[in-house]
Protein backbone atom coordinates (compact mmCIF):
# COMPACT_ATOMS: atom_id res chain seq x y z
CA UNK A 1 0.00 0.00 0.00
CA UNK A 2 0.90 3.53 0.03
CA UNK A 3 0.64 4.58 3.29
CA UNK A 4 4.25 6.20 3.93
CA UNK A 5 3.83 8.07 0.72
CA UNK A 6 0.07 9.52 1.77
CA UNK A 7 1.66 10.46 4.95
CA UNK A 8 4.51 12.34 3.30
CA UNK A 9 2.08 13.73 0.95
CA UNK A 10 -0.52 15.02 3.32
CA UNK A 11 -0.51 18.65 4.47
CA UNK A 12 -3.67 19.06 6.48
CA UNK A 13 -3.83 21.36 9.08
CA UNK A 14 -3.73 18.99 12.56
CA UNK A 15 -4.47 20.78 15.80
CA UNK A 16 -6.46 19.77 18.94
CA UNK A 17 -10.01 21.73 18.92
CA UNK A 18 -11.96 22.36 22.25
CA UNK A 19 -14.63 19.68 22.51
CA UNK A 20 -17.58 21.91 23.27
CA UNK A 21 -16.25 23.90 19.97
CA UNK A 22 -16.14 20.67 17.84
CA UNK A 23 -18.82 19.95 15.58
CA UNK A 24 -17.82 16.90 12.75
CA UNK A 25 -17.01 14.07 14.21
CA UNK A 26 -15.68 10.65 12.27
CA UNK A 27 -15.18 7.50 13.50
CA UNK A 28 -13.57 4.36 11.60
CA UNK A 29 -13.12 0.99 12.72
CA UNK A 30 -13.27 -2.72 11.63
CA UNK A 31 -16.11 -5.09 12.27
CA UNK A 32 -15.16 -7.66 14.53
CA UNK A 33 -18.34 -8.91 16.39
CA UNK A 34 -21.63 -7.57 17.33
CA UNK A 35 -20.56 -6.53 20.23
CA UNK A 36 -18.45 -4.16 18.73
CA UNK A 37 -21.31 -2.65 16.55
CA UNK A 38 -23.08 -1.87 19.46
CA UNK A 39 -20.61 0.02 21.38
CA UNK A 40 -20.38 2.02 18.14
CA UNK A 41 -23.77 2.62 18.19
CA UNK A 42 -24.14 3.85 21.45
CA UNK A 43 -20.91 5.88 21.21
CA UNK A 44 -22.53 7.88 17.92
CA UNK A 45 -25.71 8.10 20.56
CA UNK A 46 -23.90 9.65 23.02
CA UNK A 47 -21.87 12.19 20.47
CA UNK A 48 -25.01 13.06 18.80
CA UNK A 49 -26.31 13.95 22.53
CA UNK A 50 -23.43 16.36 22.56
CA UNK A 51 -24.70 17.88 19.15
CA UNK A 52 -22.24 16.04 16.86
CA UNK A 53 -23.03 15.85 13.61
CA UNK A 54 -21.04 11.81 13.06
CA UNK A 55 -20.40 10.24 10.13
CA UNK A 56 -18.92 6.41 10.23
CA UNK A 57 -17.30 4.44 7.80
CA UNK A 58 -16.18 0.41 8.49
CA UNK A 59 -13.86 -1.94 7.24
CA UNK A 60 -15.32 -5.19 6.41
CA UNK A 61 -13.02 -8.31 6.40
CA UNK A 62 -13.64 -11.39 4.12
CA UNK A 63 -15.76 -13.93 5.89
CA UNK A 64 -17.27 -10.88 8.85
CA UNK A 65 -21.05 -9.97 8.62
CA UNK A 66 -22.20 -6.41 8.35
CA UNK A 67 -24.38 -5.98 11.09
CA UNK A 68 -27.48 -3.73 10.07
CA UNK A 69 -25.82 -2.23 6.90
CA UNK A 70 -26.08 1.10 9.00
CA UNK A 71 -22.91 2.36 8.45
CA UNK A 72 -20.37 3.17 4.98
CA UNK A 73 -17.43 0.48 4.85
CA UNK A 74 -14.88 -0.65 2.61
CA UNK A 75 -13.28 -4.25 1.76
CA UNK A 76 -10.36 -5.42 0.86
CA UNK A 77 -11.79 -5.25 -2.56
CA UNK A 78 -11.70 -1.93 -2.41
CA UNK A 79 -8.17 -2.25 -3.39
CA UNK A 80 -6.60 -1.81 -6.74
CA UNK A 81 -3.66 -3.23 -8.61
CA UNK A 82 -1.36 -0.23 -7.33
CA UNK A 83 -2.29 -0.40 -3.76
CA UNK A 84 -4.82 2.88 -3.77
CA UNK A 85 -8.02 2.11 -2.24
CA UNK A 86 -11.38 3.02 -5.12
CA UNK A 87 -13.85 2.92 -2.76
CA UNK A 88 -16.09 6.25 -3.13
CA UNK A 89 -17.27 5.94 0.23
CA UNK A 90 -13.95 5.11 1.64
CA UNK A 91 -12.13 8.13 -0.56
CA UNK A 92 -14.79 11.09 0.58
CA UNK A 93 -14.34 10.07 4.27
CA UNK A 94 -11.15 10.57 4.37
CA UNK A 95 -11.22 13.95 2.51
CA UNK A 96 -13.82 15.19 5.32
CA UNK A 97 -12.10 17.78 7.52
CA UNK A 98 -13.70 16.22 10.67
CA UNK A 99 -12.48 18.48 13.89
CA UNK A 100 -12.15 15.21 15.35
CA UNK A 101 -11.79 11.04 13.91
CA UNK A 102 -12.12 8.12 16.27
CA UNK A 103 -10.07 5.37 14.80
CA UNK A 104 -11.51 2.05 16.99
CA UNK A 105 -9.57 -0.54 16.71
CA UNK A 106 -7.43 -2.46 19.05
CA UNK A 107 -5.15 -4.12 16.25
CA UNK A 108 -4.26 -1.60 13.73
CA UNK A 109 -5.35 -2.47 9.75
CA UNK A 110 -3.01 -1.61 7.15
CA UNK A 111 -6.36 -0.32 5.04
CA UNK A 112 -7.63 1.48 7.92
CA UNK A 113 -4.47 3.28 8.68
CA UNK A 114 -4.01 3.94 4.75
CA UNK A 115 -7.45 6.42 5.04
CA UNK A 116 -5.88 7.66 8.74
CA UNK A 117 -2.88 8.99 6.64
CA UNK A 118 -4.91 10.30 3.85
CA UNK A 119 -7.01 11.76 6.06
CA UNK A 120 -8.34 15.67 6.27
CA UNK A 121 -9.31 14.69 9.49
CA UNK A 122 -7.74 17.77 12.19
CA UNK A 123 -7.39 15.56 15.32
CA UNK A 124 -7.34 12.00 14.82
CA UNK A 125 -7.40 9.51 18.17
CA UNK A 126 -6.91 6.26 18.61
CA UNK A 127 -5.65 3.21 20.56
CA UNK A 128 -1.31 3.59 21.61
CA UNK A 129 0.72 1.28 19.68
CA UNK A 130 4.68 1.88 19.33
CA UNK A 131 4.95 2.14 15.69
CA UNK A 132 1.45 3.82 14.96
CA UNK A 133 2.86 7.21 16.21
CA UNK A 134 2.54 9.60 12.70
CA UNK A 135 -0.90 8.09 12.50
CA UNK A 136 -2.73 10.40 15.56
CA UNK A 137 -2.58 13.42 17.26
CA UNK A 138 -3.80 11.99 20.54
CA UNK A 139 -2.86 8.13 21.33
CA UNK A 140 -4.91 6.28 24.41
CA UNK A 141 -3.57 3.71 26.54
CA UNK A 142 -6.18 1.19 27.07
CA UNK A 143 -6.02 -2.47 26.98
CA UNK A 144 -9.38 -3.72 28.03
CA UNK A 145 -12.40 -3.94 25.67
CA UNK A 146 -13.61 -2.31 22.60
CA UNK A 147 -16.31 -0.49 25.11
CA UNK A 148 -13.67 0.58 27.15
CA UNK A 149 -11.08 2.32 24.71
CA UNK A 150 -14.25 3.83 23.60
CA UNK A 151 -15.04 5.56 27.09
CA UNK A 152 -11.51 6.22 27.86
CA UNK A 153 -11.42 8.25 24.41
CA UNK A 154 -14.90 9.97 24.51
CA UNK A 155 -13.28 10.78 28.18
CA UNK A 156 -10.22 12.13 27.65
CA UNK A 157 -11.28 14.33 24.33
CA UNK A 158 -14.07 15.83 26.21
CA UNK A 159 -11.32 17.23 28.61
CA UNK A 160 -9.89 18.89 25.67
CA UNK A 161 -10.18 22.50 25.92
Amino acid sequence: MRTRKALRKNQSLRASLPYKQALSIGIMFSVEDKQKHLDVKEFIHQLEQDGKKVQVLEYLPLKKENYEFMFDFFTVKDLNFWGRINSAPALKFSETPFDYLFYIDREPNPMALYLLAASKARCRVGRFTENENPYFEMMIEQNGTNKGLIETMYKYTKQLR
